[in-house]
């Protein structure tokens, strides 16, 4: 049983890398794009930059939140450690939620405009 601990304590490692290099080349990606579209005919605006830098974000917490819970289930579950989780988990699923609000500008369970028609 110890050796699974470890082995999953090098995956949400793992996951964790995985999460912040999501956020890091998908904000690289989206300013390169932007930069680079200024000089064609059809720049993208700050809006557009914003969007795609903020799903990068987006899927980025997303992947933390699932390192901070496999991290979680390798330490010994005492109320201190679940306690942490759940202040990260809500903390990330604010920031998440928030920036979906600030992205499409409705909450994820509004139903769109176009739908409803």
């Amino acid at each position: 049983m110890e050796n699974i601990n470890i082995y999953i304590d090098y995956v949400a490692k793992i996951m964790e890398s995985i999460g912040v290099l999501t956020i890091l080349f998908g904000s690289l990606y989206a300013i390169g794009k932007f930069l680079f579209s200024i000089k064609s005919k059809n720049p993208l605006t700050y809006i557009e930059l914003r969007q795609a830098v903020g799903k990068s974000i987006l899927l980025g917490l997303e992947i933390l939140i699932a390192a901070d819970i496999m991290a979680t289930v390798v330490t010994e579950p005492t109320l201190r450690s679940v306690s942490i989780l759940g202040l990260i988990v809500i903390i990330r699923t604010f920031l998440s939620l928030s920036l979906q609000v600030e992205l499409e500008g409705k909450f994820p369970w509004q139903k769109n405009e176009k739908q409803e028609s």
